[in-house]
């Protein structure tokens, strides 16, 4: 999947990859794409509960391995 900024947030404890990502969201684009790479498994119901809080969309999620991988469209 294409995308506009790509975020590594490998390492990162809760709430740090949220953060990240919406100081990120702000640094893009109404509808571009930000990719977020994260290793910590909470993230996955976090990054769903962020998007439907905010209103951004979340295209799509995967893991690999512990790596977990999320691409949000800014709304």
């Amino acid at each position: 999947m294409n995308f506009d900024k790509d975020l590594d947030a490998r390492g990162l404890n809760c709430p740090l990859p949220i953060l990240r990502a919406k100081k990120a969201l702000g640094e893009i684009q109404s509808g571009q794409v930000l990719r977020v790479i994260a290793t910590d498994p909470g993230s996955v119901k976090d990054f769903a509960a962020f998007c439907k809080q905010t209103g951004h969309a979340l295209l799509s999620q995967s893991q690999s391995d512990k790596e977990f991988t999320f691409f949000m469209q800014k709304k």
